[in-house]
């Protein structure tokens, strides 16, 4: 009977993995490949975070180049506004695409962001509401 077992397996080796289960995709070995070539690359530059990638290639507004570094709340409010009611390619209102902009940078900053931009930001973000008639 133990013979008949041995004859009835493949003869073919199955490669497998640390989970000692086989791949059950022929790309998996391409995944594998390309997270090492990833890895090799992180350990060469910083990596880029997904926030940057979005902030660069987003195609929710086009927004005036670092109006959210420099200038005034009312600036930034009055960019943010114009910027919005222009653009075509957004989902929502334009006060719902200018205000989810401006958290956005708020939060991508985090604790980088120096007290008194942040207090300049808040502000932007109570002119912003002025600005589209919706001051509490």
């Amino acid at each position: 009977m133990a013979t008949r077992k041995a004859a009835s397996k493949s003869k073919r080796p199955v490669s497998r993995g640390k989970s000692g289960r086989p791949p059950r995709q022929r790309h998996a070995q391409a995944h594998a490949a390309q997270r090492a070539k990833t890895a090799s690359q992180s350990s060469a530059k910083r990596p880029q975070k997904w926030s940057h990638h979005v902030m660069e290639t987003s195609d929710a507004m086009d927004l005036e180049h670092d109006i959210f570094k420099t200038g005034s709340a009312e600036s930034i409010a009055k960019s943010l506004k114009q910027s919005s009611t222009h653009s075509r390619r957004r989902k929502g209102t334009p006060f719902q695409s200018a205000m989810s902009m401006l958290n956005f940078y708020i939060n991508r900053a985090g604790r980088n962001l120096p007290k008194t931009r942040r207090d300049t930001l808040q502000q932007a973000k109570r002119k912003l509401r002025e600005a589209f008639g919706r001051a509490p």
